[in-house]
């Protein structure tokens, strides 16, 4: 079984309930979900604006240039498909992730891909821990006021409104994600970080080197914060190579990243995300969607990973960084001003 530790499902759930659908994940995406074996989820609330508008673009939001209001368009989308499908569980801590598998129900984390929603207001971090969000990167590819992303300057480092952020993830048991930051963001972090930091939809510099990858220099960074790293299935950060973007090389990543770090730091955030407008937004083949994800684990155990090797990978990894960090309280939504002061 697999907790996919980055998926941007909430966005395709969202879309399709703004044109009128219910009970998306059920419907759409659970078959899938559970013919791959995946039991959990981390999901991602994407409500970036830069360089965002293919993924946008006929797609009836609200407003498609606020991030908060997509913010709002997702949580609540997220609050009525919980509602309506009992199959589902939000869940904060590892130990309710555990009580919500042996249930059969898929279990859902939240976290936040970048974090352009509150602006210059830190108080935002507190909404969104309240909410039930347990891990978030300050930014996507772009700049904002906290961090500039992996598609922007590589050399600038984190605002000081963004170490200050960095600070307040931390005492709020936030789990701080550096995938989608700059080589600059990733050293300030890194001399800020008290406890696990992820990245977690990352493959390796050194066999696709690209800068949402990381260096094995990073790897190790990650390693001695008792960090993780998820593997990252989208093709164009497997290999530069296009006959050689497939589970096979997918699964080497892996295997590297255990060489560097150690097994007990490699993990899952699969990203799919074939759904989300071009076509280029293709996974590697062999493992284009969740339901491919045992082939990918059949890779694993050819290149000589042991079961118990695969099952560290697999879920308990991801689960123990979240383990670590205090789960928060109170409902998936206060009251409507919460929103407002996000």
């Amino acid at each position: 079984m697999v907790l996919d530790g980055h998926s941007d499902l909430l966005y395709d759930v969202t879309r399709r309930r703004l044109g009128g659908e219910t009970r998306v994940l059920e419907r759409v995406h659970l078959p899938q979900l559970r013919r791959g074996g995946v039991e959990g989820l981390v999901l991602a609330l994407w409500t970036s604006t830069a360089h965002g508008e293919t993924f946008w673009e006929d797609t009836p939001w609200r407003n498609p240039d606020a991030a908060l209001d997509r913010t709002w368009q997702q949580m609540t989308a997220l609050s009525d498909e919980l509602r309506e499908t009992p199959a589902l569980r939000l869940v904060r801590t590892a130990a309710e992730a555990e009580a919500a598998r042996a249930q059969g129900k898929l279990y859902l984390f939240l976290a936040v891909e970048g974090m352009a929603a509150i602006g210059a207001d830190l108080r935002g971090l507190e909404w969104y821990r309240r909410s039930g969000v347990r891990l978030g990167t300050l930014t996507w590819n772009e700049e904002n006021l906290l961090a500039t992303g992996s598609g922007g300057d590589p050399y600038s480092g984190l605002t000081d409104l963004g170490k200050r952020a960095v600070g307040r993830m931390q005492e709020l048991g936030m789990v701080v994600d550096v995938s989608h930051l700059n080589d600059g963001g990733f050293r300030d972090v890194m001399k800020l970080a008290r406890g696990p930091v992820a990245a977690s939809h990352s493959n390796c510099r050194k066999l696709c080197d690209v800068r949402r990858n990381l260096s094995d220099e990073q790897l190790r960074a990650i390693r001695d914060t008792g960090g993780v790293v998820g593997i990252n299935s989208y093709h164009g950060f497997v290999h530069a190579d296009p006959s050689r973007q497939t589970a096979e090389t997918l699964a080497r990543h892996a295997a590297h990243m255990a060489d560097v770090m150690g097994i007990e730091h490699v993990a899952c955030g699969f990203d799919f995300c074939g759904y989300m407008g071009p076509p280029d937004n293709d996974s590697a083949r062999g493992i284009e969607d969740a339901g491919q994800v045992p082939e990918f684990f059949r890779c694993l155990e050819r290149l000589g990973m042991t079961a118990r090797e695969r099952e560290l990978v697999a879920r308990e990894n991801f689960l123990r960084i979240l383990a670590g960090c205090p789960g928060g309280a109170g409902d998936l939504f206060r009251n409507s001003e919460d929103t407002k002061r996000i």
